[in-house]
């Protein structure tokens, strides 16, 4: 257990001075845009690990949870450990997160550090973290076209139809079948399946927030285009007098 907790601070260390470093050479942007480049690169680098983890090294997560946690499904979760602690610390320091992405953060935090201290159930825990991260590259790639100011354009319209589709099949269909799968099975232990539970609600705590947002961009999509219609209306009025 203490070789873990080493490599976790040797994680934290790393995503820390991957920040400072995107600071130093990248003086002109915020802390924010530096931060949310580690968090995309994370995003990334976690996406990538755990897709390999599930799809080729296994074990098949909805067929076999609660099994004994592999070196690989380790050194994935150690690395996004070192990571969301890097990360919480950062959005308490500089307060620009709510009460639902701090709960994530901590949730997350909790349900790593339990899955590394059992043993076991490290590939459930790698398939939450791959639905939870596959959907950062493009939350973070629409954060980047607002401040380059992008995002009135149809590739912020792109980005975030992907954005909720993505979100919608992988956090609330797949998380929901994943979660079925866990509390039906045997093997894990009680408090894993709590805290799958927990995290599903959490989804939808998100899911509630994505729902607003859509039903407000829709309106604005709406309203750009009678506005558009309305000005090619009276276009063709004026040409035709």
């Amino acid at each position: 257990m203490l070789l873990l907790v080493g490599f976790t601070l040797l994680c934290f260390c790393c995503w820390a001075s991957f920040y400072f470093i995107l600071c130093f050479f990248n003086a002109h942007r915020s802390d924010e845009w530096n931060c949310r480049l580690v968090t995309l690169v994370h995003g990334m680098v976690a996406v990538c690990i755990t897709a390999y983890i599930g799809y080729v090294d296994g074990p098949w997560p909805f067929s076999e949870p609660g099994t004994k946690n592999t070196p690989l499904q380790i050194s994935a979760l150690v690395i996004s450990l070192g990571y969301f602690i890097f990360d919480m610390a950062w959005c308490l320091y500089f307060r620009t997160e709510g009460r639902v992405m701090l709960a994530h953060h901590t949730m997350t935090i909790l349900g790593i550090i339990i899955t590394l201290w059992l043993g076991e159930s490290g590939i459930e825990s790698c398939a939450v973290l791959f639905g939870s991260e596959i959907t950062n590259p493009l939350l973070q790639t629409r954060w980047f076209l607002k401040q380059t100011g992008r995002y009135e354009t149809p590739l912020g319209d792109a980005v975030d139809v992907l954005f909720v589709l993505l979100f919608v099949v992988m956090r609330i269909f797949v998380g929901g079948t994943m979660l079925y799968c866990e509390l039906i099975s045997p093997k894990p232990l009680f408090l894993i399946k709590c805290g799958g539970v927990a995290m599903y609600a959490l989804s939808w705590a998100f899911m509630v927030d994505i729902v607003g947002f859509v039903i407000r961009r829709g309106k604005r999509w709406h309203q750009e285009r009678d506005q558009r219609l309305k000005v090619s209306f009276v276009g063709k009025a004026t040409i035709s007098m």
